[in-house]
């Protein structure tokens, strides 16, 4: 039950970057981000609501703080570092990394003890990972900055110019891919008990550090209200699939959870080729088919 969670919670999570990425077409990134995190912060008070509001220990809301800290800064600084160097580069990077860094603490830290053919998918799980994240800057998966007039010097979103602008960018991804990998550690700590409150205070505190990295930025309050309900409809998925990860973490291995929620970057590529008839690219193909063995492999588990 706990690998249908966390595959239902991929398929949620794919899905909020492809309407993000949507909008994000002709929006800035970031604006798009806070928009989604606060339309998420209010669907995540629906549990609460209708189970009484269960009261969580205060390390349960530190918890909840820290993946929201995580999800804040991994999501200001992915969107960010787009706009340094190329997304072919900088996605892959951080995607890696935020998985990566919750599987090593898993099996180190945590004793998660996946078995033989669950590793197999694990270590299969990446490189998939990698490959499907590449893409061209085009794809409408990727968030780009608003349309508009740009100095001579200023480099198009998505694309650097040199080494010089590529290490900033996938230094910002590296910082993006660790603070995701918050997100996903942080939130397999909160034990059962503490009810739905902590998801609430993640979504918070997300909003809150986002909105504190604007003027770093250079993102804008302003979103037009057609573009403002995509992103909150894709804020509402992304409460949903925290929650599905939240509940997958709780009848499977950390190691395993994050690996299967992490392969969401297969949704958008799928949704951009059957509704935008977009073509994939080769690398993309074969990482789509190392996903599928891969979560073959760890449902046996």
């Amino acid at each position: 039950m706990g690998e249908l969670l966390a595959v239902a919670s991929a398929l949620c999570f794919g899905t909020t970057h492809f309407l993000s990425g949507l909008v994000s077409r002709h929006r800035h990134g970031v604006t798009v981000a806070a928009c989604a995190q606060a339309g998420g912060t209010v669907v995540s008070l629906i549990p609460v609501l209708l189970t009484q509001g269960a009261n969580a220990p205060p390390s349960a809301l530190v918890w909840g703080a820290l993946s929201g800290l995580g999800t804040g800064v991994g999501v200001a600084c992915l969107y960010w570092s787009m706009n340094q160097g190329p997304m072919s580069v900088v996605v892959p990077v951080s995607d890696v990394t935020a998985v990566g860094l919750p599987v090593l603490a898993g099996i180190t830290l945590l004793g998660d003890r996946p078995s033989p053919p669950a590793l197999t998918g694990i270590a299969l799980g990446l490189p998939a990972l990698w490959l499907v994240s590449r893409g061209e800057p085009s794809e409408p998966r990727e968030p780009r900055e608003p349309r508009g007039p740009r100095e001579p010097h200023e480099p198009r979103p998505g694309h650097g110019r040199g080494t010089n602008r590529s290490h900033p960018a996938v230094v910002l991804a590296l910082i993006a891919g660790v603070g995701l990998a918050l997100h996903f550690f942080a939130l397999a700590r909160i034990p059962a008990s503490a009810g739905w409150w902590p998801v609430v205070v993640s979504r918070a505190v997300s909003v809150a550090v986002i909105l504190a990295l604007f003027p770093a930025t250079g993102a804008s309050l302003r979103l037009p209200r057609r573009a403002a309900a995509m992103a909150a409809v894709a804020g509402a998925l992304g409460t949903l699939a925290t929650i599905l990860y939240l509940l997958a973490t709780r009848q499977e291995l950390l190691s395993v959870a994050v690996v299967l929620s992490a392969l969401y970057p297969a949704v958008p590529v799928l949704l951009a080729l059957t509704f935008l008839r977009e073509r994939i690219t080769r690398p993309q193909a074969v990482g789509l088919l190392g996903a599928g063995l891969a979560i073959g492999l760890i449902a046996l588990n």
